[in-house]
């Protein structure tokens, strides 16, 4: 974990924000970073992946599949838009949903019923800005960058912001992820 800071760019610096950024140098240790991660959401968490096509969006899930335990592979749902991952154990079910080539907005998104699934669920929108906000005020927005100036192709920049109340208490939490 490199930085811990408040107010995220594009995000109100609201109470209880916390921003963390880490520096990812490889697949293998995104997909790592999807799993410590995984071990700080529960049920009814949102989380928004953001960055370029091969960003490792899907990378980062599949590791967030393989801590909270789900059964199946996980994989980028470009053309079925959503998947359900359910749990093998205890845990909660999760829903990966690829927003890439929904319009914009809520209305598209509620086709998918995803407001009905976040309770019990941990729901990952990629490609999920200005669609899914409004699924709750409290969610992890996670942007992937490569870096810039780098010609190492493997290396990028993962800043985690958690938003709302859910998240204020979870900074130490979310470090040490």
């Amino acid at each position: 974990m490199e930085a811990a800071h408040n107010g995220p760019a594009g995000e109100s610096a609201a109470p209880g924000t916390v921003t963390l950024d880490v520096a990812v140098e490889s697949p293998e240790e995104m997909k790592e970073l999807g799993r410590r991660i995984a071990g700080v959401l529960a049920p009814g968490d949102l989380v928004m992946l953001t960055g370029e096509l091969g960003a490792g969006k899907t990378t980062l899930t599949r590791g967030l599949g393989e801590g909270l335990g789900v059964r199946g592979a996980v994989t980028s749902p470009t053309f079925v838009i959503a998947r359900v991952h359910p749990p093998l154990g205890e845990g909660p079910a999760l829903v990966h949903v690829d927003a890439y080539r929904l319009g914009g907005g809520l209305d598209e998104m509620e086709d998918l019923d995803l407001d009905v699934s976040l309770p019990e669920s941990v729901i990952v929108v990629e490609w999920g800005d200005g669609k899914v906000e409004e699924l709750s005020e409290h969610r992890l927005r996670v942007v992937i960058d490569r870096a810039v100036g780098d010609t190492d192709d493997e290396r990028r920049t993962v800043t985690l912001m958690g938003i709302g109340a859910r998240w204020a208490g979870l900074g130490a939490e979310l470090a040490g992820a």
